[in-house]
């Protein structure tokens, strides 16, 4: 697998020979299936590797929050905004399980929400656009989610362990989320006509930007060479990507929607779907700060952080005395 990629890519992956025993021994337990824990030795650039993308994806995780928490109160209905209010609480959840396993590689939650809030360390560019529409529900959990499920459930074989064993949890709560935005989809599109233009709009503008979830194209894509090697990536960006639209395109046909691409046409010759690429412009933009709603993020993300370090310190503060009072009864008992 190790030297299939390095001749598939040539570049980015260290050469074998370059590699130090301890280098190589860790290479083939990567290439033998076998899990990296916590105490196993790793290289520093997987480590770092690993924090980078487990952060990002929990910081994803609670960002993602906020476009559906706006919609909980104004759900059409009471069973619509339990099923809401469960999905936000799902993701805080997965949010959780994702800075748990960060934490195992010697990083601090604090310390990657420094990260966050510095710019440091990004999250999904697709949070960083508008839910207009109650359809826009539809369309974050039919395509963002279902974007993420087709990114996320190759990672329940990733390399590294605590990371592997969350995204199992969190692959069976995000095909919950899939269907729940399909079936609001479903909904509307079967409803009036100003219903099925609403959700012809939430597919329209939620298109493009569920493409560039899968990252930049494999020729732009920095890491995604090692990260390939070492497992902790199982497929590539453009793989996902097409994937993705093959299974999506079928399910807007049984809607009865239309993929705002003129040039989607199934490919006989490939068997997969030719459509058109993502404005990777657009997509570079909004990773810098200029999405229609980056301001608005980082802004609740920075005062929720600002406004909880009242509890935060009463957390450390109570650790604190448990502390002392456990060292003086220690001492009392010797």
């Amino acid at each position: 697998m190790y030297a299939q990629m390095v001749k598939s890519t040539g570049q980015g992956v260290k050469p074998r020979e370059e590699m130090s025993p301890q280098e190589r021994a860790f290479q083939d337990r990567i290439d033998a299936d076998q899990k990296i824990e916590p105490k196993d030795w790793m290289p520093d650039a997987y480590r770092k590797t690993l924090i980078r993308q487990i952060g990002q994806h929990a910081h994803s995780e609670i960002v993602g929050q906020l476009p559906e928490g706006n919609w909980i109160t104004r759900a059409p209905t009471l069973e619509r905004k339990a099923i809401l209010l469960a999905k936000v609480q799902d993701e805080a959840g997965h949010g959780l399980y994702l800075y748990c396993a960060a934490e195992t590689l010697g990083v601090s939650r604090d310390e990657l929400t420094q990260d966050l809030l510095s710019g440091r360390m990004k999250y999904s560019s697709i949070f960083n656009y508008p839910t207009l529409t109650w359809a826009d529900m539809g369309a974050v959990g039919w395509l963002v989610d279902g974007a993420a499920i087709m990114n996320q459930v190759p990672l329940q074989r990733t390399s590294y362990g605590p990371y592997s064993r969350a995204m199992i949890r969190i692959c069976k709560e995000e095909s919950f989320h899939q269907r729940q935005g399909y079936d609001i989809m479903m909904k509307m599109a079967n409803g009036s006509d100003a219903q099925k233009k609403m959700a012809q709009d939430a597919l329209n503008r939620f298109w493009y930007p569920s493409l560039m979830m899968f990252g930049p194209s494999d020729k732009e894509s920095v890491h995604s060479a090692q990260s390939m090697a070492w497992k902790i990536k199982i497929n590539t960006n453009d793989e996902l990507r097409q994937k993705f639209v093959d299974q999506t395109v079928p399910q807007a046909e049984l809607l009865g929607l239309s993929i705002p691409d003129p040039d989607l046409r199934w490919n006989e010759e490939r068997g997969h779907y030719d459509f058109s690429e993502p404005d990777w412009t657009e997509f570079f933009d909004v990773l810098r700060g200029a999405g229609p709603c980056n301001t608005d993020r980082m802004a609740a993300r920075r005062n929720a952080w600002d406004d909880g370090a009242w509890f935060r310190d009463g957390l450390m503060a109570h650790a604190e005395k448990k502390r002392a009072r456990a060292a003086a009864a220690k001492t009392a008992a010797e």
